[in-house]
């Protein structure tokens, strides 16, 4: 365990009046800490390796990934936003990746201190370079807890999120296609 993080922690919640002991909060410096490395843990990595054997499929079509859940943290507030990613791709050559491959660079990328618009571009960017895909359309969709729990306590607010490469590009032929295969209706 990181001991300069746990005692940051417990010298940021003393400066805030918490009298730790009294409070039965002993372990909470330790347990923040651990927690924080935990969600922090994708500093420093890249999705480079995360793709493996690619595989060769028999069909040229566009390939789509939804509602890979993910969590990561508002790096303004250091809080939480939470939601969903949907990918979808087009192969080069029918060059494809495992389903799992995909939740594995988004677990990277979200474990950082993050923007919800810079983790979307990062994730696309992430498959094109990873597949050299085609294309790549991904959708982020997501509760920032920022808006909810302080000031504007905007419960129940959505934010969303793409970003578009190659071929699935906007104003490109399989643009639309690529968004209601997502289960977006992107003319609306």
């Amino acid at each position: 365990m990181n001991q300069k993080a746990i005692q940051a922690m417990n010298d940021f919640l003393n400066a805030l009046g918490l009298d730790l002991p009294a409070s039965g909060m002993e372990k909470t410096p330790e347990r923040v800490a651990g927690m924080y490395e935990y969600l922090f843990n994708g500093v420093g990595k890249t999705t480079a390796d995360v793709w493996g054997e690619l595989f060769r499929a028999e069909s040229d079509g566009i390939v789509a990934v939804r509602d890979i859940p993910f969590y990561s943290m508002c790096e303004h507030h250091l809080v939480p936003f939470f939601g969903r990613v949907s990918i979808a791709y087009k192969p080069h050559e029918g060059m494809i990746a495992g389903f799992s491959k995909f939740t594995k660079a988004i677990e990277i990328i979200s474990h950082r201190p993050q923007l919800q618009e810079r983790m979307t571009e990062e994730i696309a960017q992430a498959v094109e370079d990873g597949l050299k895909a085609d294309g790549v359309l991904v959708i982020a969709e997501a509760q920032q807890l920022c808006m909810t729990m302080r000031g504007d306590m905007a419960h129940g607010t959505r934010t969303i999120t793409s970003a578009c490469r190659g071929c699935l590009k906007e104003g490109s032929q399989s643009y639309q296609q690529a968004w209601n295969m997502l289960g977006w209706n992107n003319n609306e």
